[in-house]
C-alpha cells in the first residue's frame, strides 16, 4: 500500500486544524498529528518543562516521537497539522518522509491577512497553546512580519508529490476531493 503524508501550511486561524480533521474522516486509515495537541498536553501536564522562551524543543521532540512511531509502527496516512512555514525545516520533512516511501502532499492555505484577523478577533479557541504572546493576534502579526524572512516562505510546486493551495473556505470541499481521488488513482 502506498502511504501519504499531507502537509498543512499556513499562519494561525487559515482552517488548517478543521481542514485536517475533516480529511481525516474521509480518509480510511489516517491520523491527524497536531503540534497545538501536544503543546497544551505539555502545558497542562508538564508545565515546568515548557520553555518560556525560545524554541519549544520538547514539544517538538514529542512530535517527532508521534511522528517516528506512526510512520515504523502503523500503516496509516498521516496529516501534518501545523503551520510548517520554515521552507529549510518543511524540506527537511519531506524529504524525511520521501525516504520513508511516502508519496508527499502540502496544502498552503493562502488565505488574506483581513480574513485572518477577522477570524482571531472572534475566536472562541483557548490560548493555552501560547507561551510567548498572549493571544492569537499577537501571533498572527508575528507571523506576518516575519513572512519572507529567515526561510519564512509559502510552499511552491514541486516541493511535494502533490501540491494544493486553498485561498479561501470556498475552495476546502474541492482539494479535500482532489485528495481522496488522488491517493485512490495511486493504489
Amino acid at each position: 500500500m502506498n502511504r501519504f503524508v499531507i502537509m498543512t501550511v499556513g499562519k494561525t486561524h487559515s482552517g488548517k486544524t478543521t481542514f485536517a480533521r475533516k480529511l481525516e474522516k474521509v480518509i480510511t486509515n489516517s491520523v491527524v498529528i497536531d503540534q497545538d495537541n501536544h503543546a497544551e498536553f505539555l502545558q497542562s501536564t508538564y508545565p515546568l518543562l515548557v520553555p518560556t522562551k525560545g524554541h519549544n524543543k520538547i514539544k517538538y521532540a514529542l512530535t517527532q516521537t508521534i511522528v517516528d512511531y506512526a510512520v515504523k509502527e502503523t500503516s496509516c496516512h498521516l496529516i501534518l497539522c501545523n503551520s510548517n512555514r520554515n521552507r529549510k525545516a518543511r524540506i527537511n520533512l519531506l524529504e524525511y518522509f520521501q525516504n520513508k516511501g511516502f508519496t508527499t502532499m502540502i496544502v498552503n492555505f493562502d488565505m488574506p491577512d483581513d480574513v485572518l484577523f477577522e477570524r482571531v478577533e472572534t475566536s472562541q479557541r483557548s490560548t493555552e497553546v501560547l507561551r510567548t504572546v498572549l493571544s492569537f493576534k499577537d501571533v498572527l502579526e508575528r507571523q506576518h512580519n516575519e513572512s519572507g524572512i529567515n526561510e519564512i516562505v509559502d510552499p511552491v510546486d514541486g516541493e511535494a508529490d502533490y501540491f494544493y493551495i486553498i485561498r479561501n473556505s470556498k475552495e476546502v470541499e474541492a482539494v479535500t476531493q482532489e485528495i481522496v481521488k488522488s491517493l485512490h488513482s495511486e493504489d
